[in-house]
């Protein structure tokens, strides 16, 4: 049976025999996908047990938020976005249900400091809080935070948060381990001149979901599909093994959002039968050898790298370019995740985005079945992290079973992807059950609002 099903999204016109043959395992076949959400369940069945957490690669971390916005929250809020080589301040006035100004700025972090020491990292936050503060004239007012810290953490509550490992390239000494709420309170105490509580922490997958539910009632699930890859969900309360919040009772909330840090998903091996040559090399030469498996065959940080080294192959074995490559090819990491988007975005039997990416790269050479062929192999990498996503997705939304779900997703793989949404809509409702109504919803600003939104929840719980 041909894997090539014309609902995938690929463009096979043109496309070499040897190249369409050699890609198929790039191509996850439904009973692969059936398998899939078979493991992806059993593994966060493991990260909410008590028994099984401590060896679970999905996590499945408690996060102590139990509310939604409800559209009551008012006043002045900050949130701080700290989530890969960028991090973003935000001041957010809440004023009625769907009236809200917000301010952001976007602050560098050097690669020195994210190779640093963590003093170095948290003091060189609180410096950009400051001075964000201070321009906006509020320097003098005592505001809320929500701290949206995107790396696998263990909570211990809505205001601590013992990080368990760097992730996405950061690997600052003394803080694995540490609680990062308490970092970041140090570095704003060692500068005195600003007056912050800090109110919540909250992975990104969480700021989306609570972003998402500010407008949408029905979003339960957040998923990001940027840098690296996560989703969060909600789940019940009688779930959770290692919640420990009172349980039963008249006034106790049945729910609570776990963020399931599913980028490991795989790392013991369950991902091992669609795992390909390109991934183990992956895999192989970054900085976190054998972990976030998962995240490494999805995220924006490996998806250009992924379809480079498939180029690469095909190239020396004389399937394209005429055997001709260039140095730029050859070079590790110089075909962007960005460019993949650009390619898969010309019209069909069109090559204008693929030539201008061919030639920033030395491959002026190329003919029109080479784009051809270079658009198969990018579509291939595409959809196949597409359909592990969906996989998840439909997997959570199966598990909630509730009537009608809103996934709020963001990131700038689906957001900047032309065909992304779209293959996933295909995908989960082909495996969602037939009596569950979904959409996805792109989350404006879901990491920095979301946050807002936690420290604006948590201020109304407190009053």
């Amino acid at each position: 049976m041909d894997l090539v099903k014309p609902f995938m999204g690929l463009h096979v016109d043109r496309v070499s025999k040897e190249i369409r043959e050699l890609c198929k395992e790039l191509i996850l076949t439904d009973k692969q996908i059936e398998e899939l959400m078979r493991r992806v369940i059993k593994e966060i069945n493991r990260g909410l047990s008590k028994e099984t957490h401590a060896e679970a690669d999905v996590k499945c971390f408690i996060t102590y938020v139990q509310d939604l916005p409800n559209g009551k929250e008012k006043g002045k809020f900050l949130a701080l976005d700290l989530g890969g080589t960028n991090f973003r301040v935000l001041l957010i006035h809440l004023k009625d249900e769907n009236d809200f100004e917000m301010l952001s700025k976007i602050y560098a972090i050097p690669q020195s400091i994210m190779l640093g020491s963590g003093t170095q990292l948290f003091d060189h936050i609180a410096e950009c809080l400051a001075n964000f503060m201070r321009e906006h004239a509020v320097d003098s007012e005592r505001l809320p935070l929500g701290f949206t810290f995107s790396f696998p953490l263990t909570q211990l509550g809505l205001t601590k948060g013992i990080l368990a490992r760097w992730t996405k390239g950061f690997n600052c000494s003394g803080v694995v381990g540490e609680d990062v709420v308490q970092l970041l309170k140090d570095a704003l105490a060692r500068r005195g001149d600003v007056n912050i509580a800090v109110m919540a922490i909250l992975n990104d997958s969480t700021g989306t979901l609570m972003s998402c539910a500010h407008s949408n009632r029905d979003c339960k699930v957040g998923v990001i599909i940027g840098t690296g890859s996560n989703a969060c969900y909600v789940e019940r309360v009688e779930n959770c093994d290692l919640f420990d919040g009172p349980k039963a009772g008249p006034d106790i909330k049945k729910h609570v959002l776990i963020n399931t840090e599913w980028g490991a998903f795989g790392d013991d091996g369950a991902l091992d039968f669609v795992r390909t040559e390109y991934d183990r090399e992956i895999d192989q030469h970054s900085i976190n050898p054998g972990r976030q498996l998962q995240e490494k065959m999805i995220s924006g940080m490996y998806m250009g790298e992924l379809a480079r080294l498939a180029i690469v192959k095909f190239t020396k074995a004389g399937l394209l370019f005429g055997g001709v490559g260039s140095d730029i090819l050859f070079k590790r990491g110089q075909f962007f995740t960005k460019y993949v988007s650009e390619i898969e975005s010309d019209k069909p039997g069109t090559y204008t985005y693929c030539r201008d990416v061919l030639d920033e790269l030395g491959l002026e050479h190329a003919t029109d079945e080479d784009c051809a062929n270079v658009r198969y192999i990018c579509e291939c990498v595409s959809s196949r992290a597409a359909h592990l996503v969906s996989a998840g997705i439909a997997a959570l939304i199966n598990k909630m079973d509730e009537p009608s779900v809103t996934v709020g997703v963001d990131g700038s793989v689906y957001r900047f992807h032309p065909k992304f949404h779209d293959l996933m809509v295909q995908k989960i409702r082909q495996f969602v059950k037939p009596h569950i109504s979904f959409d996805l919803m792109l989350s404006e600003d879901g990491s920095g609002r979301g946050a807002a939104l936690v420290a604006a929840v948590a201020c109304r719980d407190a009053q």
